[in-house]
Order: structure tokens, then C-alpha cells, then sequence
């Protein structure tokens, strides 16, 4: 999942839901990764706004491809799995949104530790969410946690 195109193909398969309502990755790069999601029928909330859950998801999968993509990297054999998570509403989300998590150098760290420890590690991550005019809708933090899976 070192490309967007190829990011977006596992959605479509293994995060139906995600897809189906928009959830996109937009670019992806060694310190960031941005998401996007537009309004739309079927993701939209009573209140003419975006579904919070929709916005929990493409914020999760900024988070999520960043880390998966530098764990891949090091050819690191994890399970990984998301054990809590945080979240802020600033305004409603109309329009397109566009999710940006820039965490990339603390998943270094994070990387670095379990290559050399066997513990399972956890790490905070935070995505914000932002619409058209760059004006903040939505901040998520997720704590990921992951573990080395051992061959035997």
C-alpha cells in the first residue's frame, strides 16, 4: 500500500463500507497521509452534514495507511489494531473534507522500537479534518496498538 491507487484497491475489498461512502486516499508520502470524502446521499446524518462515523473513518484510515505503509516497508510481520480513540467536532462537515495525518516521523520511532524490542507498542496518532476554505471540522486521535507477530 505504497501508492494511493493501491490504498484505495484494498478499501474496495477489505473496507466495503469505507468505500462505499466516499473514503478515499489522496496522496501518501514517507511523513503524511491525506484522505478525502465528499458529502453525499449516502453518507449524510438527518442534519444535512456529514455522519460523524464517516468522518471517524476516513481520519482512521490516515492514520492507518501511514502506519501500515512504514511498518511494510521494514518488512515488519505486525497485527496492528486501533484500542481507543478521541474525537472533536469544530463544525459541520459539508462539502468536501480532507483528513490529514502528518505523524509519519513518530511512526519512525515506533517502527525503530519494534524492530528491536519484541513488546507490543502503542502510539497516538491524530488526523484533522479540514473542508474546502481550510477551515477545521474534525480532529481524531486513535491509539493504535501493535505487536510483532512471531513465525512458528
Amino acid at each position: 500500500m505504497n501508492t494511493p491507487a493501491k490504498a484505495n484497491a484494498f478499501f474496495f475489498f477489505k473496507l466495503p463500507a469505507a468505500w462505499w461512502c466516499g473514503v478515499r486516499v489522496q496522496s501518501l508520502s514517507a511523513t503524511q497521509c491525506n484522505t478525502r470524502v465528499r458529502l453525499r446521499w449516502i453518507n449524510q446524518n438527518p442534519f444535512k452534514s456529514m455522519f460523524w462515523a464517516v468522518q471517524g473513518m476516513a481520519a482512521e484510515i490516515a492514520t492507518g495507511i501511514l502506519l501500515l505503509s512504514k511498518t511494510r516497508a521494514q518488512n515488519l510481520n505486525v497485527s496492528s489494531l486501533v484500542v481507543a480513540n478521541e474525537a472533536v467536532f469544530h463544525k459541520k462537515a459539508v462539502g468536501k473534507i480532507t483528513f490529514v495525518c502528518s505523524e509519519g516521523p513518530e511512526i519512525d520511532k515506533l517502527v525503530d522500537a519494534l524492530q528491536s524490542e519484541q513488546t507490543p507498542q502503542t502510539i497516538w496518532l491524530k488526523a484533522q479534518g479540514k473542508d474546502e476554505a481550510n477551515k477545521l471540522v474534525a480532529e481524531f486521535k486513535f491509539k493504535w496498538s501493535l505487536k510483532r507477530r512471531t513465525h512458528g
